[in-house]
């Protein structure tokens, strides 16, 4: 079998180089990948900086890879050489336990990271149990699908999980890599879209992907307008927020949930949680089986990601812009 080539972290937060690596021997249940994009996700820039401590040196980052099926393990029937296929951010997971027997191997505890303990997608090749590679319809564009993998899957299986439905007033935070997605699938279940920001310059943005309202989070009088108004908020951001504000802005029964993770613990009184009987939580991608449901949901509402493509090879150049958020919404890696 021929080595895979692709772009390693060697240590905490260095540059990416060149790295070749044996896959060995092909698993009866694996495939294997021939690469073509690859996006860019703010979990690969945690994980190249050890900001999680699960990191082990070297590794290939990416883990929403847009690609064709290269070769098939001598059990896996669901797939065909050629095929074009995606895999985000699950590999594997032990296929025995109540949550992957239930179809949730999302929350398997022995869950297997695309880029975690193992190589990932900036390369020409990866590999992957079969399970968790899943067609991609034939509406949807590579290149715009790609961050669907990992970021779009996070925003829906959050709204599936609480019955985001047309009677649904839908309340997104930040307009990111994940907001802008989030607010394309609220619109698809039919809801009434608010999106909340501190970018004033972004209003224009969000309601062309959708949004009916669109709030200035830092100003006070605009939270205060929006006071008993949603039934779910999504936060998408990974900054510290006025938590209460936005439970406030909840109405009876309503939910704060979360999949952007802010650098401090969330805190909150506990009376509006108590007498308006709202909830707060979270979750992380979805199921093989969720994602397969998102991509035919996106290809029938034309939900697609804000890209910007760079070749393979400038993988550090578009990392670093990514970091300093000069990406709109997502880049994303092409061989």
């Amino acid at each position: 079998m021929a080595q895979i080539q692709g772009l390693a972290a060697h240590a905490a937060g260095s540059e990416l180089l060149p790295l070749k690596y044996d896959p060995g021997k092909l698993g009866a249940r694996e495939v294997e990948i021939a690469i073509t994009h690859c996006a860019i996700c703010h979990s690969d820039l945690h994980l190249i900086a050890n900001d999680w401590g699960i990191s082990q040196y070297p590794f290939i980052p990416g883990h929403e890879i847009v690609g064709t099926v290269a070769a098939l393990g001598s059990e896996v029937r669901s797939l065909e050489v050629g095929q074009r296929i995606g895999l985000g951010w699950q590999s594997n997971s032990c296929g025995q336990c109540e949550w992957c027997m239930s179809g949730q191997e999302n929350l398997c505890a022995s869950s297997e990271g695309t880029c975690v303990h193992r190589h990932g997608g900036y390369a020409d090749r990866v590999r992957a149990n079969a399970r968790f590679v899943v067609p991609i319809p034939d509406a949807l564009p590579s290149e715009q699908t790609a961050p669907l993998l990992c970021g779009g899957i996070t925003v829906y299986n959050a709204m599936r999980i609480n019955g985001v439905n047309p009677s649904s007033r839908v309340g997104v935070v930040g307009i990111g890599g994940l907001g802008h997605l989030a607010i394309q699938f609220a619109r698809a279940f039919g809801a009434e879209v608010t999106a909340f920001s501190t970018t004033l310059a972004k209003e224009e943005e969000a309601r062309s992907l959708g949004a009916h309202h669109f709030v200035n989070s830092r100003e006070t009088k605009s939270m205060k307008e929006v006071s008993g108004a949603l039934d779910f908020i999504l936060t998408t951001v990974n900054a510290d927020q006025d938590w209460g504000a936005y439970l406030q802005a909840l109405r009876p029964n309503g939910t704060l949930w979360f999949v952007g993770v802010p650098p401090s613990p969330v805190s909150v009184h506990a009376f509006p949680l108590i007498s308006g009987q709202r909830a707060i939580g979270g979750s992380p991608v979805g199921s093989p089986f969720r994602l397969r449901e998102m991509l035919d949901v996106a290809a029938r509402h034309g939900v697609k990601a804000t890209t910007e493509l760079f070749p393979m090879e400038k993988a550090n150049e578009a990392i670093d812009k990514v970091k300093k958020g000069k990406v709109r919404y997502r880049a994303v890696l092409a061989n």
